[in-house]
């Protein structure tokens, strides 16, 4: 049996490595442009406590770190599906564990944050994230799979003071439903009992939490997010983030005032009142001792809007944030935290892994609409599908066809082909389900919508196919080289 006190002890000793970091930014490289933003910020005589960076490439990231030595930076992983029974067989598992490690020491990142969320199971791929199935063998899974990779980084860690970066695992959005048989913060107690892993509260997501399951037909959203807290492992929250929410293109506003908005997970969208009440609300939990830092997070935002923003909370939150973090550093000098090995946690016997594969397989085919409603974790969604119907019918199909790469902008002369022999390209998002596909390569969506666009359109039109295999090399070639960068730096050096 795992200690839950020794974890605890294995926690403490970690976090005490992590200095205070203060309010920052959550950015990516890219979009908007990392070197842009910071000179408007700077123009503005704004610093950011941290910029805690999205994954790119090794040569960005390090470009980053060279072009911004006098900001610290953390790291916000993608691609290991943690909640995933079988991500540890997967053959491109050590190898994105081992790139991650790298993109970790070449920042030297005092954390990485990862979702506990995935955008592959069971051989089937989305553009966005999808929430675990909320059970006991899931949050027993997601633990041990997190002891794997925080191992790695105890080994391979390579930061100038000797210390390992920390696993942060966030607390992800829901997307119109809820799937689980335990409350989500039961789920997060049950992984931290398990695994010394700090933990990201993420303001907007917690909105969602209410908006999506029946909490927000039986209470307030104030006693909601209090009961909630009380019963979250919120000692363990290391990092806060707090971002846009905005209804999805494809679902109009509400209808009248009393009802919700069906907003979720929304970067570039403006941050709404709302959630700067509930922040307020959280930094004021006295069970918040942990907390090192706390994040506006803005890839995919305009510049402009991000400085407004980021220049509003550091005026309301940053006293605030120091007093809430000035609070966790007293709190945790505990005596006698010697160095020992991370506290490991108990395998997951084969069965029981095999039976969460058949879950996840079963999961995805319902949210993609190619399976009905069975099993105990779905008792809520049952009682209320109106949100899971949404998810199936406008928002997998707009992901699929629209989202990280419009199929009609990547392909244009393919679909126009395709069009004049009367293949509508909503056939391709259910030749994208039909049956699951074992994995290529690490994940990444573009590639993945330009490889399977490719097998649609062979299987379909193949008098196209050259066709679409130009188009196809083009977008691959372009792609390649859209994803480095370079020159910014000169004009950051210059700008400073």
């Amino acid at each position: 049996m795992v200690d839950p006190d020794f974890v605890q002890q294995d926690f403490q000793r970690r976090l005490r490595k992590i200095p205070p970091q203060g309010t920052g930014l959550s950015v990516d490289v890219y979009s908007p442009d990392l070197f842009e933003l910071v000179n408007k910020l700077r123009e503005r005589g704004l610093q950011p406590g941290y910029l805690e960076v999205f994954k790119a490439t090794t040569t960005a990231l390090t470009t980053v770190r060279r072009a911004v030595p006098d900001i610290a930076l953390a790291y916000h992983g993608e691609g290991l599906w943690i909640t995933q029974p079988d991500v540890q067989e997967s053959p491109f598992f050590q190898e994105d564990v081992g790139e991650m490690v790298t993109q970790l020491n070449s920042i030297q990142s005092l954390w990485l944050n990862h979702e506990c969320a995935m955008k592959q199971m069971a051989g089937y791929s989305f553009g966005t994230y999808v929430p675990p199935l909320y059970t006991r063998l899931s949050a027993e899974v997601v633990a041990a799979n997190i002891s794997t990779v925080q191992q790695a980084m105890d080994r391979q860690g390579r930061r100038a003071d000797g210390t390992a970066p920390l696993f942060l695992l966030e607390m992800p959005p829901l997307t119109y439903f809820f799937a689980g048989t335990i409350p989500i913060p039961h789920f997060f107690r049950l992984v931290t009992a398990l695994v010394p892993c700090g933990l990201v509260l993420d303001i907007g997501h917690l909105w969602t939490v209410y908006r999506y399951t029946a909490a927000c037909r039986r209470i307030s959203l104030e006693r909601f997010i209090q009961e909630f807290l009380n019963e979250f492992p919120l000692e363990r929250v290391v990092e806060i983030h707090i971002a846009g929410l905005a209804c999805h293109e494809s679902v109009g506003e509400p209808k009248g005032e009393e009802e919700l908005p069906e907003w979720i997970d929304a970067h570039a969208a403006p941050i709404p009142s709302i959630l700067f009440t509930m922040l307020e609300q959280v930094l004021a939990h006295s069970n918040l001792v942990s907390l090192r830092a706390v994040a506006l997070e803005v890839d995919t935002k305009p510049i402009e809007m991000i400085v407004e923003e980021y220049a509003e909370a550091v005026r309301r939150f940053s006293l605030l944030v120091q007093q809430t973090m000035a609070r966790g550093t007293a709190v945790e000098q505990l005596p006698g935290l010697t160095s020992r090995p991370v506290s490991v946690q108990e395998p997951v016997s084969q069965s029981d892994r095999q039976q969460l594969c058949d879950d996840y397989a079963r999961y995805a085919q319902i949210i993609s609409g190619q399976a009905p409603l069975t099993g105990s974790e779905w008792q809520e969604v049952a009682a209320e599908v109106s949100g899971l119907t949404r998810y199936q019918t406008s928002y997998v199909p707009h992901e699929i066809l629209h989202w990280g790469g419009d199929l009609a902008e990547m392909f244009p002369q393919s679909c126009r082909a395709l069009a004049e022999q009367g293949i509508c390209l909503t056939e391709f998002v259910a030749f994208w389900f039909r049956s699951p596909r074992p994995l290529t390569h690490s994940y990444d969506f573009f590639l993945l919508k330009i490889e399977r666009f490719l097998e649609f359109v062979a299987e379909r039109a193949p008098d196209i196919r050259v066709c679409v295999q130009q188009e196809c090399d083009i977008l691959r070639q372009a792609y390649a080289q859209a994803n480095e960068v370079g020159e910014p730096v000169m004009e950051m050096e210059r700008a400073r």
